[in-house]
């Protein structure tokens, strides 16, 4: 244990400092949205070219991981969505709350701190759920928000359809899904860039890790800060904390038990990606979340609150989950 935890501190260590950081006002709140951007579309689509491009394709698209990882997904979000609606909390609320408990950091924290754990071979079914995550569970939660909260309202239906478009929009011009289809394309065709272009590139992939989970410590302060501003009214405990253990441990624990059961009927699932897959799910939920909560107005003070929580237990879970399955 001990010794995952040396591994897995400076990972934890880095969120810690940038949540200080803005805090503490030594980074500007403004400043915050430039960092998230640079980690979007610079760092982490160089990161994931790389391991893609060097990664072979089987691992990149295993129809074994699909099937695990999405039955895994999909029963997350319905028991996050039936345990947190209440008078309190709507369909838009609990769809926002069932994304961050069925959706893991792992771009910003998952592809680095697995590789490091695990070994280059632990990209490829990481990186698989990336994009499973990002094209299918966000979409689903996205239209979950737009159900209305009482009765059929008029449009109703409308209103998803163009929740679904919208969710799928985004999807497209998010530059994630589309470095991973481009590293894939590049392993399947064994093509090399120009060795300028690979250079500069290995460059922007090298800062993605560090400065990506300093972004996750300053995005969780920024939003705690802004709904705290914004005199937000009391968040009660019940309707948080109980979404961010689902996270740290229902879901490792659903993953595991639906991939041994996988495997005892068949299915081609190698014991090494599902050992990827439980780290995964593992892993605190997706700091981005908070954004998409902000755009679409659900309640961001709550989502903030539930990201902040499985952030912070998870250097201890994470780490005993690494122990458990070593």
């Amino acid at each position: 244990m001990l010794q995952i935890l040396l591994v897995t501190f400076p990972f934890f260590a880095l969120v810690l400092a940038g949540y200080v950081a803005a805090r503490r006002a030594m980074l500007p709140l403004e400043a915050v949205a430039g960092l998230n951007s640079y980690v979007l579309f610079f760092a982490l689509p160089c990161m994931l070219y790389r391991f893609g491009s060097t990664t072979p394709l089987a691992q990149l698209a295993d129809p074994a991981v699909l099937v695990v990882y999405l039955v895994c997904a999909l029963s997350m979000v319905a028991l996050a969505v039936a345990v947190s609606r209440n008078p309190r909390i709507g369909w838009n609320d609990a769809a926002f709350g069932a994304l961050v408990a069925a959706f893991p950091n792992t771009g910003f924290m998952g592809v680095p701190l697995l590789v490091v754990l695990l070994g280059s071979r632990a990209a490829g079914p990481t990186i698989f759920t990336i994009a499973l995550d990002m094209v299918i569970t966000s979409s689903l939660c996205i239209a979950l928000s737009r159900l209305p909260d009482a009765g059929a309202a008029p449009g109703a239906g409308t209103s998803v359809r163009l929740a679904l478009r919208n969710a799928i929009a985004g999807v497209a011009k998010n530059p994630l899904p589309w470095a991973i289809v481009l590293g894939a394309l590049a392993s399947a065709f064994h093509l090399d860039l120009p060795a300028p272009l690979a250079q500069t590139m290995g460059l922007l992939a090298d800062s993605a890790s560090p400065v990506a989970l300093f972004t996750i410590g300053a995005v969780l302060a920024r939003s705690q800060m802004l709904a705290a501003r914004g005199q937000h009214p009391v968040i009660l405990m019940r309707d948080y904390v109980p979404l961010a253990f689902m996270k740290l441990l229902l879901h490792p624990l659903l993953v595991l038990l639906v991939g041994e059961a996988a495997i005892r009927l068949g299915l081609p699932l190698e014991r090494f990606s599902l050992k990827v897959l439980v780290l995964v799910a593992a892993l605190p939920s997706a700091s981005n979340v908070s954004l998409l909560a902000e755009r679409f107005g659900a309640d961001t003070g709550r989502i903030a609150r539930i990201i902040l929580v499985s952030t912070a237990a998870a250097f201890l879970s994470f780490s005993l989950a690494v122990t458990l399955l070593a």
